[in-house]
């Protein structure tokens, strides 16, 4: 568990690192609209990380999808919390690595590339932040969870999953992130986190304006596991399709065997 505890520390300072510095090179690149470039930059920084530690930890790399799993059973209370440490000592680790090497203007302009609700007092209130927060981390938790079943990662293969579930968080990132930007039309709002412990670190390492309202980037994603975990319960289950099947070629074959039976009694009767 510590050995896949350090792993998930090491995987989530490499992604946070990643996520941060690509994105604000989007927002730097010059283009029109550099939030259409967010979605290639999530699957380019997301990709080689969960071939790597999806064998290994599970490839949770943020608290959201370790609560989402530990609420289904799929890892013990122990394990999560040593992971949940974990993915917050290495977004800390990511974000002093970038403050380090940031320039301090862009560093400023983009307050480290952390979590801001109401920057400069040209964001949002709490509760539009909340929820969007609640909103786009249930829609990520949608299209991400189904894909990372055991099953599922068993009968697809892990090539197969790693780039499935990169493009869908890719996608469904760049999305919630664009809409929740273009939706609030507000500069100070820096867009949904749905990582709680990047958040966390940058707000550490910043401090100021991202310290304000700062618990939504938390309540938000733990609301929506719990709401998902709720739904999900209702999902339909391949298994009982498949046991449906089973079932209906097990009472043909029933048949099958009743028909064969008479026939050879017609049989031996004489006729």
């Amino acid at each position: 568990m510590w050995r896949a505890a350090v792993t998930e520390m090491v995987a989530t300072a490499c992604l946070v690192f990643a996520l941060t510095t690509t994105l604000i090179s989007c927002f730097e690149s010059g283009q029109t609209d550099p939030k259409l470039l967010v979605p290639v930059s999530i699957f380019i920084s997301g990709f080689p990380l969960l071939l790597a530690t999806i064998p290994l930890t599970g490839g949770h790399m943020n608290p959201v999808f370790t609560l989402a799993v530990a609420l289904k059973g799929g890892v013990s209370i122990a394990r999560a919390v040593a992971y949940f440490v974990a993915q917050c000592l290495g977004s800390l680790i990511a974000f002093a690595v970038v403050k380090a090497t940031m320039d301090g203007a862009t560093a400023e302009k983009y307050q480290l590339g952390g979590c801001a609700v109401n920057g400069g007092g040209s964001g949002v209130g709490a509760g539009t932040a909340l929820a969007l927060e609640f909103s786009c981390t249930f829609i990520l938790l949608f299209v991400a969870m189904p894909i990372l079943e055991e099953r599922r990662r068993r009968e697809l293969g892990l090539p197969t999953v790693c780039a499935t579930m990169c493009a869908a968080v890719a996608v469904a990132y760049g999305l919630v992130v664009y809409v929740s930007i273009t939706v609030t039309g507000r500069s100070g709002y820096s867009g949904v986190g749905l990582h709680p412990a990047r958040c966390w670190a940058a707000a550490v390492l910043f401090k100021g304006p991202l310290w304000e309202a700062h618990w939504v980037f938390w309540l938000g994603p733990f609301l929506a596991c719990l709401v998902y975990h709720a739904f999900s319960l209702a999902l339909p289950r391949e298994e009982l399709e498949k046991g449906d099947e089973h079932e209906e070629e097990h009472s043909g074959r029933q048949v099958d065997k009743f028909g064969s039976d008479v026939l050879k009694d017609f049989e031996v009767s004489g006729f």
